[in-house]
């Protein structure tokens, strides 16, 4: 089965990034045929660095494999270098009805932040996002909570919009994918609200702890993270949403499980509790860290890989584009003969 998935180069990733997405994507690579993008065409949906966006693209890369995507195992690619992506969306674009788009959660939301500045391309990321799936013939999409929607709408337009309407013979023009929903740690949240989700783009650099922050500054993140008056740690406890993040993270982190981790700290202060989080937290990221350091140090390594990638993602995109295009009734480009 294949698995597709990405994240966007919008800051340094993060450990919510890692135990709730990448961390998975390493697993499944041994059993499906897996493809991960760096979704850096969603990147520019808000204002942006060029000079930033393509060097967090590299970084993200970078990251992908340091965290153990293998790229003998997987592809790995660039979302923007596969023109496929673009034509795509513009082709779901015409057949997509706008009151399915406004009624998208994060467009609501992301939209009331900007105001007048909102464009297009934040109201119509979703149908990209769709493009990015539909693409691949991706039978399992790794999504957390927060994304089911968009999933959803990838899921429709599949099937209400492109194969109800063209398909022939009974057969399906785009396949319509499944989500593998991944439950454990599946939703970090921010180490200064329990309530809300751990985000790149959250303006308190003090709310995550990224894969690249040194042991100095996970010690004080996590000497500033938000706590409770309670002694003693527990999982599940609405009115405790801290002490169910900080202790899942360190579940995870050590290893030790839920279990376990309940079983140690349920009596347990947040001055003794902090100092095991933060060895738990370096002593997890620091492979990280060393992989990452050697891959950019070696960018052209690096180049060669998402080259590598790229192509075998651009093989079976373009089978896609094209099997659409004659749905659609677009004329095919005649090969001439000299």
């Amino acid at each position: 089965m294949r698995v597709l998935s990405g994240v966007q180069p919008t800051g340094e990733l993060h450990i919510g990034n890692w135990i709730g997405a990448i961390r998975n994507w390493v697993e499944l690579q041994n059993i499906h045929q897996t493809y991960v993008c760096v979704v850096d065409l969603h990147a520019i949906t808000v204002p942006h660095d060029p000079k930033k966006l393509s060097e967090n693209t590299l970084t993200t890369a970078a990251l992908y494999i340091a965290c153990g995507m293998n790229p003998e195992q997987c592809a790995i690619f660039i979302q923007s270098q596969i023109s496929a992506h673009s034509e795509l969306c513009w082709l779901l674009n015409c057949v997509t009805p706008l009151n399915w788009m406004e009624r998208m959660i994060q467009f609501k939301e992301k939209s009331q932040k900007q105001g007048d500045n909102v464009s297009i391309g934040l109201l119509d990321y979703p149908v990209l996002m769709a493009a990015d799936i539909l693409l691949y013939d991706a039978d399992l999409v790794p999504v957390g909570e927060d994304q089911k929607q968009h999933l959803e709408l990838a899921r429709d337009i599949a099937q209400q919009r492109i194969n109800s309407r063209f398909g022939r013979d009974g057969k399906p023009i785009l396949k319509v994918p499944k989500p593998l929903i991944i439950k454990e740690g599946a939703k970090i949240m921010s180490l200064t609200d329990g309530k809300k989700k751990m985000s790149k783009s959250d303006p308190n650099e003090n709310s995550r702890i990224t894969l690249l922050d040194t042991a100095d500054l996970i010690k004080k993140k996590i000497k500033r993270a938000k706590t409770d008056s309670h002694i003693g740690l527990e999982f599940d406890n609405q009115e405790r949403p801290e002490a169910d993040n900080l202790l899942s993270i360190f579940s995870i982190l050590s290893g030790l499980g839920r279990e376990e981790a309940l079983k140690e700290c349920s009596t347990m202060g947040w001055g003794k509790f902090k100092p095991l989080l933060t060895d738990a937290t370096v002593s997890a990221i620091e492979p990280i860290q060393s992989r990452y350091k050697e891959l950019i140090k070696d960018r052209g390594e690096l180049h060669r890989i998402l080259d590598n990638g790229r192509s075998q993602a651009e093989e079976i995109a373009q089978v896609t584009l094209e099997r659409l295009q004659a749905a659609l009734g677009l004329l095919k480009k005649n090969k001439v003969n000299h």
